[in-house]
C-alpha cells in the first residue's frame, strides 16, 4: 500500500513538473509576443505620426518614456535622419524647379502685355499642368515651390477655421488671379458665389464684372449658377463628346484648337452642408465639369466630390507663440509632412491695378473689327484638315477665344437668321472662306445660291469679263440674281437628293452606315475612283424663303425635298445652311416643324426673331457685328455670344487665289446669273459629239448647267417650234437653234431652205443665211405656196424609194412667222404642210418654225391630218403657262412668262415642259 502512494505521489511530481514547465514556456512566449506587439504598434504611430510631431503629442509621450521602446525609438530616429539627410540634398532643389516649369509663379510675377497691338494672337496657349499657390518645407528644411492641378487637372476644395478664414481667401484670390493672367482675357471666366453676402468674398477682384469676366451670383440662388454650370457642362459633351473626344483637353491635344473657354466657379460657404438637393447637383458638376471646362473652387463647403479633386486644409496652430506663427496649411498632393506657406498676396491696390489691366485688355480684344484675317490658318496649315467627322471653322471671337462654327452628324444643318444690314452675308462670306482656307475640294464641295437682288457670291466665279483669273476651287455652284428664279434652288435641292441616293447605295453595299465609316471602308480597300472621292457638301442658300413664294408645284416639290436632305443628309455628310431674315412667313412650310428640327446649328444676328427657340430672345439686344451661335437647336443654355470680324472682299480676295493656285485643275463651277444669258458658243462646245443632230437653244436649270438641245434626228416628231408673241426674243432664237443644228450636219448635200413669211424676220433671214455653213434656199412670201407642195413631194418621194432618213440628205426648212401659213393655204396646201411635220422627220425633212401664239399652231396640228406629237420639241418664250395647255393634252403649266427664259418641251425626253435659260443669241439677256 506503501509502494502504490508513493508512486502515485512521485507521477503528481512528474506531472506538475512538466505542467509548470509548459506553463512556464506559455507564459514567457504570451510576454515576448505582447513585447513585439507593442514595439510594432509604438513604431507604427511614430511612423504615422512623424518623429519630431510625435515627441510634440502629448498622447505618445508615455511610450516615448518608456524604455522598453528605446530600441525602436532609435530605429524610428535613425530612419527618420537617414531620410531626412538624403530629402536635404538635392531633393528640394530638384522638386522646385520641376514644380516652377510646370506651374506659373506668384501672382504679378512676369506680366504679360495682353493689348491686341502687342502682338500676341494665341488665345489659349500651352495650359499649365500645375498652378503654384506657396512655399512647402519638411520640418523646417529646404523650401519648394507647391503647386496644386487647376483647370484641365482637378477641382480644388480648401477648408479653413475663423482664424484662418482671411488668409484662405487671400489664397484663392491670388489662384483666380494667376488663371487670368496666364491667358488672354475671356479664356477664364469667374462665377462666385458666398452664402454670407452678396458683395463678400474676392473684392479684389470685382473690376473683372465690367466686362463679364466675373459673375457674382445672388446668394440665395446657388442652384441658379448649378444650373448654369450643368447646362454649360451639357453643352459642351453634345459637341465634343459626341464627336469623340473625351474632354475638351483632348480635343485641344488633337485638333490644336480649343473651342469653349474655362468657367471657374468659386463657391465660398459657411462650413455647413448644402441642402440634399443642391449637393447631388455639386456632385453632378464636379463629375463632368473637368472634361467640359467647368472647374469648381470650394472654400469651407463640405462636400464629398468625386475625383479629381484636391485639397488645402488651413489648420488651427495650438497656440500662437510670441513672433506669430500662422496655422499650418497642408494640401492633399503634398501629404501631412509639408507644411505649406501660401504667397503673400498682392495689396488691394495691386489687385486693382491688375484687375483693370485685365479688363482694358478685354475691352480692347472685344472691339476688334477687320480681324477676320486672325482666325484663318497660316500659310502652312492650308487645306490640311479633313473632313471625315465634319467641318469646323472659326467664324469669330467669344471670351477671348475663337468660336467655331460646326456642321458634323450631330449638327448636321444651320439656319442663320437676321434684318437687312444685321450682317447676315458678311457672316456667310466669312463661314465660306474659312472652309476654302481649311479644307481642300476634295474633302469639301460649296453650292452657293443667293437669291436676292445682289452678287453676294459672284466673286467665287470666274470672271466673264476676264479681268480676273482666279476662283475658287471648292465651288461647283454658284447663283446670282436669281431672286425670280426659284427654280435654281428646286434644281439644287434635287441635285442633293441624288447625291444622297447614289451614297445611300454605295454606303449598303460597303456596309457603311456614315460618311466616316464609307471613306474609312474605302480607303482600307483601296478603291481609288470616283467613288472613293465623297467631299461633304455644303449648300447655302441666302434668302431661301424666296424658293417657298406661293403655293405652286415648284413650293411643293421644293418643300418634299427640302424635309427629304435635311433627314436624311447627317448620314450622307450632305449639309444645309439656310439664311433668311424671318422664317415665320413662309406658308408652304406651316406644318412642317420638324423640318427645321434638323437644323441643330442656330445663328442669330442683331434683332434676328424666330431663328432660335421661341423663347429665347437673346438676338434682339445685341450690338451690331456680333451674333449667338447656338449648337443646341436654339435653346437658350446653348447660347454663346460671338463677335464677328468684318469680312469684307479683301480677305476673300486673299483667300481665293491662293487656294485657286493650289487647286488649279478643279472643274469650273456652274455659275448661273440671272442678269446674263449663257454664251452660245461655250454652252455649243459642250454639246456631245456623237454626230446626232441638235439644235442649240440655252441651258437647262440643273446642277450642271447642261446645254438645252433637243435632238433632230430621223425619227418621228423630231421638228422644232418656237412659240412667242415677240420677233425681238423668238427670231433671234430661231436664227441660233437653226445655226447650232446646221453646224451639227454634215456640209456636203445638206440644205437648208429659209421662210422669213414675216416682215419682222426679212434681215435676220438674210444675215443667218451668210453664216451658214451647208446650202442655203430662200423662200420669201411670195413663193411659199409653191414651195410647200414641192417639199411634201419630196417627203412622198422619199418615203416612196423605202429607204430610211439616213439615207438621204437633210433637208431643213426654217419658217419666221408660220402662223399666217393658215391664211396663205387653202385646204391641200395645209395637208401638204401636215404631211411635211408628221411624215418629213422619218425621211430625213425637218422642220423649225416659229409661230406667234399657241392657238395657231395647235389648228396645224389639230387631227386628222397631224398630231401634237408632230412637232415633238417646242420652246415657249413669252407666252403665260395656261397658254400652252392645248399644246400638252394634259394638265395646265403653273409658269408666268419671265424674260430671257424659255418653256422646252422635248417629247423625246420630256414629260412635261421644262425651264431653260435662253442663250446670249437668242434673247437670253435681261
Amino acid at each position: 500500500m506503501g509502494r502504490r502512494s508513493d508512486r502515485i505521489r512521485s507521477a503528481f511530481a512528474a506531472f506538475h513538473a512538466a505542467a509548470s514547465a509548459a506553463l512556464g514556456s506559455a507564459e514567457a512566449r504570451r510576454d515576448a509576443a505582447a513585447r513585439r506587439h507593442a514595439e510594432v504598434l509604438a513604431e507604427l504611430w511614430l511612423r504615422e505620426t512623424g518623429h519630431d510631431a510625435a515627441q510634440q503629442d502629448p498622447g505618445l509621450a508615455r511610450v516615448l518614456a518608456n524604455p522598453r521602446f528605446a530600441d525602436v525609438f532609435a530605429r524610428v530616429a535613425d530612419d527618420r535622419a537617414h531620410a531626412f539627410d538624403r530629402w536635404q540634398g538635392d531633393s528640394p532643389a530638384e522638386l522646385n524647379d520641376i514644380v516652377s516649369a510646370a506651374a506659373p509663379g506668384a501672382a504679378g510675377d512676369h506680366p504679360r502685355d495682353w493689348s491686341p497691338d502687342a502682338g500676341v494672337v494665341e488665345a489659349v496657349g500651352p495650359v499649365p499642368e500645375m498652378w503654384a499657390l506657396g512655399t512647402g518645407s519638411v520640418e523646417g528644411g529646404a523650401p519648394f515651390r507647391v503647386a496644386v492641378p487647376l483647370l484641365d487637372g482637378a477641382h480644388l476644395q480648401v477648408v479653413s477655421t475663423p482664424a484662418t478664414r482671411e488668409r484662405a481667401e487671400a489664397m484663392v484670390e491670388a489662384l483666380v488671379l494667376r488663371m487670368l493672367r496666364h491667358f488672354r482675357p475671356g479664356v477664364v471666366n469667374v462665377h462666385v458665389w458666398d452664402v454670407g453676402q452678396l458683395a463678400g468674398a474676392l473684392p479684389g477682384l470685382y473690376p473683372l464684372t465690367r466686362t463679364g469676366l466675373l459673375t457674382v451670383h445672388d446668394p440665395t440662388r446657388l442652384e441658379a449658377l448649378l444650373s448654369q454650370l450643368a447646362d454649360r457642362i451639357r453643352r459642351v459633351q453634345t459637341r465634343v463628346l459626341a464627336e469623340g473626344s473625351s474632354s475638351l483637353k483632348e480635343l485641344a491635344q488633337r485638333t490644336g484648337r480649343r473651342p469653349e473657354s474655362w468657367m471657374v466657379a468659386v463657391l465660398v460657404g459657411g462650413g455647413r452642408e448644402l441642402p440634399e438637393a443642391e449637393l447631388r447637383q455639386l456632385q453632378r458638376v464636379a463629375r463632368g465639369g473637368i472634361a467640359a471646362g467647368v472647374v469648381l473652387v470650394l472654400l469651407d463647403v463640405p462636400a464629398a466630390l468625386p475625383r479629381p479633386v484636391e485639397t488645402v486644409t488651413f489648420g488651427d496652430p495650438p497656440g500662437v507663440d510670441p513672433e506669430g506663427v500662422p496655422a499650418p496649411v497642408r494640401t492633399s498632393l503634398t501629404g501631412p509632412h509639408v507644411l505649406v506657406g501660401p504667397d503673400v498676396p498682392q495689396s488691394p491696390d495691386a489687385v486693382t491695378r491688375i484687375c483693370e489691366q485685365i479688363v482694358a485688355a478685354h475691352e480692347e480684344w472685344r472691339g476688334r473689327l477687320g480681324a477676320f484675317r486672325d482666325l484663318l490658318p497660316a500659310d502652312g496649315d492650308r487645306w490640311t484638315e479633313r473632313s471625315h467627322d465634319g467641318l469646323v471653322t472659326p467664324i469669330g471671337v467669344a471670351d477671348g477665344i475663337d468660336a467655331e462654327l460646326r456642321l458634323d452628324d450631330h449638327s448636321p444643318h444651320a439656319l442663320v437668321g437676321g434684318p437687312s444690314g444685321s450682317g447676315k452675308t458678311n457672316l456667310l462670306l466669312g463661314w465660306i472662306t474659312g472652309l476654302a482656307a481649311r479644307y481642300g475640294p476634295d474633302e469639301v464641295e460649296l453650292y452657293l445660291l443667293d437669291f436676292k437682288e445682289g452678287v453676294s457670291f459672284a466673286q467665287f466665279a470666274p470672271d466673264p469679263d476676264g479681268r480676273r483669273t482666279d476662283r475658287l476651287p471648292q465651288a461647283r455652284l454658284i447663283g446670282v440674281n436669281i431672286n425670280t428664279d426659284r427654280e435654281f434652288g428646286l434644281a439644287l435641292l434635287r441635285h442633293l437628293a441624288a447625291v444622297m441616293r447614289s451614297r445611300a447605295e454605295t454606303a449598303r453595299r460597303f456596309g457603311a452606315t456614315k460618311l466616316a465609316e464609307l471613306r474609312a471602308e474605302l480607303a482600307d480597300r483601296d478603291i481609288d475612283d470616283e467613288r472613293a472621292r465623297l467631299p461633304r457638301i455644303v449648300a447655302v442658300i441666302d434668302e431661301f424663303q424666296f424658293l417657298f413664294t406661293g403655293r405652286d408645284a415648284v413650293s411643293a416639290e421644293a418643300t418634299a425635298l427640302l424635309e427629304d436632305v435635311a433627314r436624311r443628309g447627317r448620314s450622307q455628310g450632305v449639309h444645309l445652311v439656310l439664311a433668311s431674315q424671318d422664317i415665320s412667313g413662309i406658308d408652304a412650310l406651316w406644318g412642317r416643324s420638324a423640318i427645321f428640327e434638323q437644323f441643330v446649328l442656330r445663328v442669330a444676328l442683331p434683332r434676328a426673331r424666330r431663328i432660335l427657340a421661341q423663347e429665347n430672345e437673346a438676338a434682339l439686344t445685341l450690338p451690331r457685328w456680333h451674333a449667338i451661335v447656338n449648337h443646341d437647336s436654339g435653346v437658350e443654355h446653348g447660347n454663346q455670344v460671338v463677335t464677328v470680324p468684318e469680312v469684307g472682299g479683301p480677305q476673300v480676295r486673299k483667300v481665293q487665289p491662293d487656294a485657286f493656285a493650289a487647286f488649279p485643275d478643279t472643274p469650273e463651277p456652274v455659275v448661273f446669273d440671272g442678269a446674263r444669258a449663257p454664251g452660245h458658243d461655250a454652252l455649243a462646245a459642250r454639246l456631245p459629239s456623237d454626230g446626232v443632230p441638235r439644235a442649240l437653244i440655252g441651258q437647262f436649270v440643273d446642277v450642271a448647267g447642261s446645254p438645252a438641245a433637243p435632238e433632230l434626228g430621223d425619227s418621228p416628231g423630231r421638228n422644232l417650234g418656237v412659240i412667242g408673241p415677240d420677233p425681238r426674243v423668238a427670231v433671234p432664237l430661231l436664227c441660233a437653234a437653226a445655226e447650232s443644228y446646221a453646224a451639227t450636219l454634215p456640209e456636203e448635200g445638206t440644205r437648208m431652205v429659209l421662210v422669213p413669211l414675216a416682215a419682222e424676220a426679212v434681215a435676220a433671214a438674210e444675215d443667218l443665211a451668210a453664216r451658214l455653213p451647208v446650202d442655203v434656199d430662200k423662200v420669201f412670201a411670195d413663193g411659199f405656196v409653191a414651195r410647200v407642195g414641192e417639199l411634201a413631194g419630196v417627203v412622198r418621194d422619199r418615203a416612196a424609194s423605202g429607204s430610211t432618213g439616213g439615207a438621204h440628205p437633210t433637208l431643213a426648212v426654217v419658217v419666221f412667222g408660220a402662223d399666217v401659213a393658215e391664211t396663205m393655204l387653202d385646204r391641200t396646201g395645209m395637208e401638204d404642210l401636215r404631211s411635211v411635220l408628221r411624215h418629213g422627220p422619218g425621211v430625213g425633212v425637218h422642220v423649225l418654225g416659229w409661230w406667234q401664239g399657241a392657238q395657231r399652231l395647235k389648228s396645224l396640228l389639230a387631227p386628222p391630218g397631224a398630231a401634237i406629237d408632230d412637232l415633238g420639241a417646242w420652246v415657249a418664250t413669252g407666252v403665260q403657262g395656261a397658254d400652252l395647255t392645248p399644246l400638252l393634252g394634259g394638265a395646265p403649266v403653273d409658269w408666268p412668262a419671265s424674260p430671257g427664259r424659255g418653256l422646252l418641251l422635248d417629247r423625246a425626253r420630256h414629260g412635261r415642259p421644262q425651264l431653260v435659260i435662253l442663250t446670249d443669241r437668242g434673247g437670253g439677256q435681261r
